[in-house]
């Protein structure tokens, strides 16, 4: 790994959704299920007060599979909102994926597609919009996919495998940015 001093400012951190910030119990939409993952929102809000920028990057193939639609999305992302600003938290943007090669929605039935993880798409996209450059970010998922589509586009990725995730982002980014020791 690189010495944490030779590498520039970490000024983003893109983090997958299910099963890092809230705890992933299928297609989950509704707000009424919206259960975090310990220490969450307070890795969130500390992330956010150390003027990280903190992009999501998450496949929502229960789009195209037909199970619920872009507003429920939505509705879902403006309660994780709600409840993160209770911590002085944000999540600066959500990137999300509805395709899969197996979706009942032809729009959304694409096999591959640039933007569904491993793919580096959303975080290519999600670099260019924030103007960032891959080595001012770092990705944090659950799954190797996560890691993969961090790598794809030219950052480093971290592993979550359960947990407390404010405890995780102290060890995993603490020496880059003191303030989140």
């Amino acid at each position: 790994m690189t010495d944490a001093a030779a590498l520039p400012p970490l000024k983003a951190v893109f983090l997958d959704r299910d099963g890092v910030l809230n705890i992933d119990h299928g297609y989950v939409s509704d707000p009424a299920k919206l259960n975090w993952i310990d220490g969450a929102r307070e890795a969130v809000a500390a992330m956010t007060k150390a003027g990280l920028k903190v992009l999501v990057v998450t496949n929502q193939s229960g789009i195209g599979r037909g199970y619920f639609d872009e507003a429920a999305m939505d509705r879902f992302h403006d309660a994780m909102q709600d409840q993160l600003a209770e911590l002085g938290g944000r999540i600066d943007a959500f990137y999300y994926s509805p395709f899969h090669e197996a979706a009942v929605i032809d729009a959304y039935r694409v096999a591959d597609h640039p933007d569904r993880k491993p793919n580096p798409g959303m975080v290519l996209r999600g670099l260019a919009e924030w103007n960032l450059k891959p080595e001012e970010a770092v990705i944090i998922g659950d799954r190797h996919i996560d890691v993969e589509a961090g790598n794809r586009a030219g950052m480093p990725g971290y592993l979550f495998k359960g947990g407390n995730l404010r405890a995780f982002v102290g060890q995993v980014l603490g020496d880059r940015v003191p303030a989140l020791k």
